[in-house]
């Protein structure tokens, strides 16, 4: 027999979130904003949340407010999220009903995740990773529990969403790993609207047999005794053998899918009906009654925890709204590098390509920082990166911290999130700037939007490689340009250099930030192989040489007598567009600035301002394809900002707006910016 305090203990919170439930259905005007509540789930909810420690890391989605309050947390502090309060202690007022996330001593961490439904099983899988890490380098960053119980984590899933791909991909990464996570698939027969009989060939259960090494059980979640049992002996499992484990409960789904989406839009009565009759709170007030609990301690149980609901919702209608003022903090966590350190030429050093000063930087940061790793495709010790970018680490580092993953950019770059969280530094690689978009997901949904989510508590450190750009023949899927695409995307940073000594300056500031930071490496500039581009050889800088994220460069200057006569214009580029710049100039001796940009964003909006204010006239030069480019979005900021000192329009030039690189070499440079073409605006420029 159970010890009747912990089943008297999941009544009381049953009890809770039933009033909250009904309160919140009887105030719709005041809950104005769109919520979910856990009716239903609320046993498998509690004795989930009742087998947790500090040590634990745990992922609830946006029906888990019983395992919320399972975990301690108030009715009052989840109402100042359901109303978006300015007092909400998770979002400040910025996320959706139960949506928290949460750093503190007293209770399990829990990471920021999104609504979408199934994306957060690879960040959590993630934070397994970086436990499993941690305990591998014998790290003091690891937190044990009180009696030296090892961190499990859980991650937390609605049925209905186990048939997303990325839900697979962290699977196979956990089972690989032996990662101590345990996935709880909350089944309620229900995804929206539509049933699993549906939409689905098999529930949770059936679909993690066909991943040998996920140990699986199926449980009546609508039973509180099974579902803690079944829970302790999963987390004690996973907490001594560290290896993941698959828990399927049923439950009912006795509320709407949202108070938006009522179960009266698509429920029939008769289903209604079928689920009511496993509604946990009954059948545990049953079981309670059987243990000799009498009526009167459960009347009052039931009359206290509405006397609290209703209480703690007054009292969270009256706090106050968010400051206005404050939208637009937390978009970034503050960096520590705010000036270029260092030296950039060094006494006695020799010229370094682009590919060895990311090498040589990422060498450097491996050995002073114990807590970074370097994984993707291909980076391991038999290849090193396709392009040898990562040649030598896994012999130098071990295979724990350099390692090749399968073909999966959404586990690459969602995975960062957990693993920053727990304080492990990934450095990660896709392989070809094509392929990120599988990525887009986890990068969109999950890594731009967690520091400014958590208010600052979980912003993503992680650098993301993507080499990029035409190189020769490369062709469609190999030679693209998607720097547009990521700068639409807000809350991550991105960097372009185009020279050795800029690689590995920034490749260690962007390591030092503790935001996301992308890097993208010209393939064509990685050797300077091709013609003209000699100059991204340059002298290593030293080992303490960093370059802040946002600087620009004037890596050529026109002569001050070409800028007063008006015979002089501005050229803004960044990556190869720097080679085409300098190789036109020469046409044009003494007349022609170039800003290398080198950081897309942030962006040194003052260099460019102040050149272009000199000359009058300016040229935004990219590879991209030009229409509806990252070039002509700032060729506008420019012509707005510039106004009245430009002597004629701003020029855009970049690749032809065809949907891809074609493979042909010949085709891949009527495609392209080159010098000749660069030159040919220049002299438009300085007639006009």
């Amino acid at each position: 027999m159970m010890h009747t305090d912990i089943l008297l203990r999941a009544y009381r919170l049953m009890c809770t979130a039933k009033a909250m439930a009904d309160t919140y259905e009887a105030n719709r005007s005041a809950c104005k904003y769109v919520h979910s509540t856990s009716r239903g789930h609320e046993a498998i909810q509690l004795a989930t949340a009742f087998q947790l420690l500090p040590c634990d890391y745990i992922s609830p989605y946006y029906r888990d407010e019983s395992i919320l309050l399972g975990l301690g947390f108030t009715p009052y502090q989840l109402m100042l999220q359901l109303l978006a309060k300015g007092d909400d202690i998770f979002t400040g007022g910025r996320e959706y009903y139960s949506h928290p996330n949460y750093r503190g001593y007293d209770k399990p961490t829990i990471i920021h995740q999104s609504s979408a439904t199934g994306m957060q099983v690879i960040p959590t899988t993630g934070v397994a990773q970086g436990l499993q890490y941690l305990e591998q380098i014998n790290s003091d960053k690891l937190i044990f529990g009180p009696n030296g119980e090892r961190p499990v984590v859980i991650c937390s899933l609605g049925d209905a969403s186990v048939t997303e791909g990325e839900v697979s991909e962290a699977f196979q990464f956990a089972i690989l790993k032996k990662l101590p996570v345990i996935y709880l698939v909350q089944d309620n027969n229900w995804g929206i609207s539509a049933t699993s009989e549906e939409v689905r060939a098999m529930d949770a259960y059936d679909y993690a047999a066909g991943f040998p090494g996920l140990d699986r059980v199926r449980i009546d979640g609508s039973n509180f005794e099974e579902s803690f049992d079944a829970m302790h002996r999963v987390v004690q499992y996973v907490r001594q053998h560290r290896t993941p484990y698959l828990v399927q409960a049923k439950v009912p789904l006795l509320g709407h899918h949202t108070s938006g989406v009522r179960k009266e839009f698509y429920r029939t009565q008769d289903d209604l009906e079928s689920h009511a009759v496993n509604d946990p709170g009954p059948r545990l007030r049953q079981r309670l009654q059987q243990y000799g609990v009498d009526e009167h301690q459960l009347q009052t149980i039931e009359k206290e925890a509405l006397e609290l609901v209703n209480k703690q919702f007054q009292e969270s209608v009256q706090a106050p709204e968010p400051n206005p003022v404050t939208v637009n903090d937390h978009v970034f966590a503050p960096t520590p590098i705010t000036q270029e350190k260092g030296q950039r030429q060094p006494p006695g050093a020799e010229k370094i390509i682009m590919v060895d000063a990311a090498l040589f930087a990422i060498s450097e940061i491996m050995e002073e920082f114990p807590e970074a790793m370097l994984y993707g495709q291909d980076v391991g010790r038999r290849l090193g990166g396709v392009f040898r970018e990562a040649a030598t680490l896994a012999e130098k580092f071990s295979d724990v911290r350099v390692f090749n993953t399968a073909i999966q950019e959404a586990y690459i770059i969602g995975s960062t999130v957990g693993m920053s969280a727990v304080g492990v530094k990934p450095i990660v690689e896709v392989q070809f700037a094509d392929y990120i978009y599988p990525g887009f997901n986890q990068l969109v949904t999950e890594i731009s939007k967690s520091c400014y989510l958590s208010c600052g508590k979980f912003p993503v450190q992680t650098v993301i490689r993507v080499p990029i750009g035409a190189y020769g023949g490369g062709g469609p899927y190999h030679s693209g340009s998607v720097e547009t695409t990521l700068l639409s995307i807000k809350g991550i940073k991105v960097v372009y250099p185009s020279n050795a000594a800029d690689m590995k300056g920034l490749m260690k500031a962007a390591f030092l930030d503790p935001n996301p930071v992308i890097m993208l490496e010209h393939k064509g500039l990685y050797w300077s192989k091709v013609p003209g581009t000699e100059d991204a050889k340059t002298i290593e800088p030293s080992r303490d040489y960093v370059l802040p994220l946002g600087r620009a460069a004037l890596v050529m200057q026109a002569e001050s007598e070409n800028i007063e006569s008006g015979e002089s214009c501005c050229i803004v580029t960044y990556g190869m567009g720097v080679y085409w710049a300098k190789q036109a100039a020469k046409q044009f001796p003494g007349m022609v600035d170039v800003i290398d940009l080198r950081t897309l964003f942030p962006l040194d909006e003052d260099l460019i301002f102040e050149r272009v204010k000199k000359h009058g006239k300016c040229l935004v030069l990219t590879e991209e394809q030009q229409n509806n480019s990252f070039a002509e979005a700032l060729a506008g900021r420019i012509s707005y900002a510039c106004f009245q000192w430009l002597d004629a329009p701003v020029e855009v030039l970049g690749a032809l707006s065809v949907p891809a690189v074609p493979m042909n070499i010949h085709l891949e440079q009527a495609m392209l910016p080159n010098g000749e073409k660069v030159a040919a605006v220049i002299k438009r420029l300085l007639i006009s």
